[in-house]
């Protein structure tokens, strides 16, 4: 997935931790508690409620600062690549970036596996909680006790909801994820005590991201079997499926993410003629998915005693980017001059990712 993506990802995640714990979220630029994210826009584009302080002009600090009631110990992960902190590394699949130029960005210039060349969204939202830089995977060898306190990883790039995707790359299947997480379960426990152990399976927040793989590759093997509506409206009950397992293990706060605009991915846009323009095959494929999860999830919320289940929608957003560039391409010149001291995600969350996409275009 492009850089965009994970922009894009960074941002939901955090709307959607505000969402899932019910909470008031606040942001507190003079005095950030969590690390920021930094981000530039002119005056003119900022929302009317927006308090700017002059003496913070040439740095902006946007944070989210939980309510005093609400930990967050921990970040987990499941999925594909989108957050795969180096699962694949070891296995017996084509399927690896444990090699330059991946991870030219990360601290030491280090290939860790990640299918990026700095860090992956789970990273990020871990920093932004204040909890880690970095959430291992856990089949890094290296991986000690200590490491699991703050989260793990069990995404595997390659993976999807239909069993058949990760058999066929032969990468971690996410039913063999959720037996990781059983493991990890036993683990923490030995570290911490039953009672730790439990309040950080508790009290995590987990990210579950998968279905780009299943749709853009799996589904032509699957085809004689589904048709083009029968097959998303499959993967979406798997993934309803999936979380209501994970729910069943003791996870309460599951960030659900939607299926992303798979049709113009560039591979995608690259078998679809010498203009490159976006499957809208595979796109309506991807909103059938988020149509039917989406209900799904708040269905399978209201059977989950205590769980804060949520269904994190990226699609419209990044398909709103990649489809009309020239909308945010303004903001180039915009993004150099003033800078924003608060910003609400909720309020403004477009803002926030085209300043965001802007300042990493421009520091490549």
């Amino acid at each position: 997935m492009s850089r965009l993506v994970y922009l894009v990802f960074l941002l939901a995640v955090a709307k959607a931790s505000r969402n899932t714990l019910q909470q008031k979220t606040e942001v507190d630029a003079g005095k950030p508690k969590l690390a920021g994210i930094i981000v530039k826009a002119s005056r003119k584009t900022l929302p009317q409620n927006t308090k700017v302080d002059a003496k913070k002009e040439s740095k902006l600090e946007v944070t989210i600062k939980l309510p005093r009631n609400v930990t967050i110990p921990g970040v987990i992960a499941f999925g594909d690549s989108i957050v795969d902190s180096g699962n694949n590394n070891n296995l017996r699949t084509i399927l690896k970036c444990n090699f330059p130029p991946y991870g030219q960005d990360f601290q030491g210039k280090f290939a860790t596996g990640r299918f990026t060349d700095g860090r992956v969204p789970s990273d990020f939202v871990a920093e932004r909680l204040g909890i880690a830089k970095t959430i291992p995977a856990y089949l890094d060898p290296a991986l000690k006790g200590k490491d699991l306190l703050k989260g793990i990883n069990f995404a595997s790039g390659g993976s999807g909801y239909d069993p058949l995707t990760a058999k066929i790359v032969r990468v971690v299947s996410l039913e063999d994820q959720l037996k990781y997480f059983q493991e990890y379960k036993e683990k923490i426990k030995a570290i911490v005590g039953e009672e730790k152990a439990k309040f950080m399976v508790e009290n995590s927040l987990y990210l579950v991201v998968a279905s780009s793989n299943d749709l853009a590759h799996t589904y032509i093997a699957r085809s004689l079997r589904y048709n083009s509506t029968e097959y998303p409206d499959y993967l979406a009950d798997m993934s309803s499926k999936f979380v209501k397992k994970l729910y069943g293990l003791g996870a309460r706060r599951i960030a659900i993410f939607s299926a992303v605009p798979v049709g113009c991915l560039p591979s995608r846009r690259t078998l679809n003629g010498v203009k490159r323009k976006c499957s809208e095959n595979l796109n309506k494929m991807a909103l059938q998915f988020n149509a039917k999860l989406s209900p799904g999830l708040v269905a399978l919320r209201k059977k989950s005693p205590g769980s804060k289940i949520v269904f994190v929608d990226v699609y419209d957003i990044l398909h709103n980017m990649i489809e009309n560039p020239k909308k945010y391409a303004p903001l180039r010149s915009l993004v150099r001059r003033t800078s924003m001291t608060a910003l609400d995600p909720g309020d403004s969350s477009e803002l926030m990712v085209v300043s965001l996409y802007l300042r990493t275009m421009e520091a490549r």
